[in-house]
């Protein structure tokens, strides 16, 4: 009985890759109707109090996550000492390559700029609005390093853990949003569904052909991450965690790297 009930979970798992996307679509919309009804009535520090404990949460997920680097698969692959190496490799390496492509800079540019251009073109008053809601909302809920973590992660089958923070993060987030900008910020939804929904497809292609070893290098590297995205949630400082992405590509090719010379 045990043994069928762990490959129903594990069926049901595979199954539902994808799921913390549609979890993250409908706190969007929930979120976006609250925010429409209850208008300005949540008090600012209630929102910073629910983000603070988001952030908390956020480090433990990420050290949960972090500890990949210790997973046998890992060590067996490139040795006990090879896996912190890697890590920090990847994140420098990563961050020296991200921060020369000005990562960050460039994506908070294109939202500035396609902002500027959607809203510069609305009709209406109300039009300029909903516009400026959507591409507001779509920018901050897709742009995020852990639209890129989450996603991947789902798409490989580790579990749907940090979609369901960002979604939390996410609905709430759209509350506010939608207090202001009214129902553009549910539209916003849709963007979130073909993004990280690309983005699940492209993590369950990768873990076709990257070996366990190379993804807990991969998760180890985003938990990291995670602990960037924690600090930015407590206001604690502002990492530029999008100069670190390259990062998540560069975890796995040096696990095979340094595989490869043993």
């Amino acid at each position: 009985m045990i043994g069928a009930a762990g490959g129903v979970i594990g069926s049901v798992r595979v199954v539902f890759r994808g799921f913390g996307t549609l979890l993250n679509v409908i706190t969007i919309l929930v979120g976006t109707g609250l925010g429409v009804l209850l208008g300005h009535r949540l008090p600012s520090r209630t929102r910073d109090v629910v983000t603070d404990a988001i952030g908390l949460v956020t480090l433990l997920i990420a050290a949960f996550a972090a500890y990949a680097v210790r997973d046998p698969a890992l060590v067996g692959l490139v040795g006990p000492n090879a896996p912190m190496l890697i890590v920090l490799a990847s994140l420098v390496v990563g961050g020296v390559i991200g921060s020369l492509l000005r990562l960050e800079l460039r994506l908070e540019g294109l939202g500035h700029r396609l902002q500027a251009r959607l809203a510069g073109r609305a009709a209406s008053p109300e039009r300029r609005l909903f516009v400026e809601g959507f591409v507001a909302a779509s920018l901050l809920f897709c742009v995020g390093p852990l639209t890129v973590l989450g996603s991947i992660s789902d798409g490989l089958g580790r579990g749907s853990e940090q979609l369901a923070l960002k979604a939390t993060l996410d609905g709430i987030t759209s509350v506010a949003f939608a207090a202001s900008f009214g129902w553009g910020v549910a539209a916003a939804a849709l963007t979130v569904l073909v993004v990280q929904g690309g983005l699940t497809v492209v993590g369950a292609l990768v873990g076709t052909f990257l070996s366990t070893g190379q993804v807990s290098a991969l998760t180890a590297t985003g938990g990291l991450l995670l602990v960037g995205v924690a600090l930015r949630l407590l206001r604690v400082r502002q990492l530029p965690v999008g100069d670190l992405l390259p990062a998540l590509a560069l975890a796995p090719l040096f696990t095979a790297l340094v595989s490869s010379w043993g």
